[in-house]
């Protein structure tokens, strides 16, 4: 390329992280500025792009300012307005505007996607008799999970109820240990045993069968990073239907009175099983329910909002100031488990409404076009290789092997010690016949 002479045809070749396929496309050269000519040719940032005429390569130097070149066109971070935040005994709140970088986008879209379509891949399996038992879906709350994760390091703890899935991933758990999880079999995250409500991860606590059983399990884990002397966190969810739990309120004192590092979450997707929150709870201002714990009451469909709003609530406690409490008002798109069509208590066109209007990847998605921080073809991609990675997992969900019955024995203690009863091991009658 050092002549200025332009080559007939430009390859285009790329594999990054965000697209793990190899791509090839072929296009014809007739301008000097190949990219003024289309910018579409090109892929996204992280592209390597070779040169070449007859089938010879001409140059690959070009390739680094081509590459850099589609980079550019894309805005690395934008400022959004938010949502104010409602507060109960805070002066002030989080901010009303939110930075996103394109990286965390795209992240965040890839994330909720992921959740969405395991979710549905979840529903299907279902109703195939290939997933059994209690199932609770998480489509309609992403923003919930991937906000929080925004807001908090991976090394701070979490814990929730028995709608886990989506926590399950974003607490570090894969796609294949879930979808396996959830049929049972030897490579799920928690060896089969656990299924839909009972998950774990490294700093996740699950997935807890018991109506807000959940939250003063948490403030345990609050006092051990109080006693240990750690700068950590715990973060202890529930929903609007355990919100009237005699234990949460007893939780809220020992945690002021304590002052434990301890974020409390209400998440509020409007429906406690089939009984709307009007129908509920005398007053359904949840964030004010902790009375003398501070109290944010958040917009829980849009990831920026949850992310700052939860950054906001980890600097309190880290700061020492003791628990704090969020409500995040969000919806769910499922009934409340798989034995709910999730219509009798609500209209489809309710359902409807809120997805036009309030859905959290839409939302992100428009965000990030509107500001020039992302193609429509870089998302499509996203779209289609999560689909894949969902298709795929579902596969080996249907055909690994179920753990062994003796397997039952195992994982009860960390370091794998025998357990007795007066004496006896009664597992030593656990055999598997197949």
């Amino acid at each position: 390329m050092g002549s200025g002479r332009l080559p007939k045809t430009i390859v285009c070749e790329h594999r990054t992280s965000l697209h793990p396929q190899m791509h090839v496309k072929t296009i014809p050269c007739k301008e000097k500025n190949i990219y003024e000519q289309d910018p579409d040719i090109l892929p996204p940032s992280g592209a390597h792009l070779r040169w070449t005429e007859g089938g010879q390569v001409v140059s690959e130097a070009a390739s680094v300012v081509v590459s850099s070149r589609s980079y550019a066109d894309f805005t690395p971070e934008a400022t959004f307005d938010i949502k104010k935040v409602d507060l109960h005994r805070l002066e002030e709140g989080p901010p009303l505007t939110s930075t996103l970088t394109r990286e965390d986008g795209l992240k965040y879209y890839r994330t909720m996607q992921t959740i969405r379509r395991m979710e549905l891949k979840a529903d299907q399996l279902y109703k195939q008799k290939i997933i059994r038992g209690f199932c609770h879906l998480y489509d309609g709350q992403e923003a919930c999970a991937v906000g929080i994760e925004g807001g908090i390091t991976l090394s701070d703890h979490l814990i929730t109820a028995y709608r886990a899935h989506g926590y399950t991933l974003t607490r570090g758990g894969t796609v294949r240990e879930i979808m396996a999880e959830l049929t049972g079999r030897r490579e799920g995250i928690a060896k089969g045993k656990g299924g839909s409500m009972h998950m774990y991860t490294k700093n996740f606590y699950g997935g807890n069968g018991i109506v807000g059983a959940q939250v003063p399990l948490g403030a345990g884990v609050a006092l051990a990073c109080k006693y240990l002397g750690t700068d950590q966190l715990c973060v202890s969810l529930y929903g609007d239907g355990a919100a009237n739990q005699g234990q949460i309120f007893e939780t809220y004192n020992m945690a002021s009175l304590w002052k434990l590092p301890i974020i409390f979450i209400c998440e509020n997707n409007q429906y406690g099983m089939g009984t709307s929150v009007e129908r509920a709870s005398a007053s359904t201002e949840y964030y004010k329910r902790g009375d003398f714990i501070p109290g944010l009451r958040v917009d829980g469909m849009d990831v920026l909002c949850v992310r700052e709003a939860t950054k906001f609530a980890a600097d309190h406690c880290r700061s020492g100031k003791g628990p704090i409490l969020m409500e995040l008002q969000t919806y769910r798109y499922h009934g409340h488990s798989m034995s709910d069509p999730g219509v009798s208590y609500r209209t489809r066109e309710e359902i409807q409404e809120v997805r036009s209007k309030s859905d959290p990847i839409s939302m992100l998605k428009d965000r990030m076009l509107s500001n020039n921080m992302a193609s429509v073809e870089e998302l499509k991609e996203i779209d289609i290789e999560v689909r894949k990675e969902i298709e795929d997992a579902a596969q080996f969900a249907t055909t690994d092997p179920e753990p062994p019955l003796d397997d039952l024995c195992s994982h009860i203690y960390a370091n794998e010690k025998s357990f007795e009863v007066r004496g006896a091991t009664p597992w030593t009658k656990l055999t598997s016949h197949s």
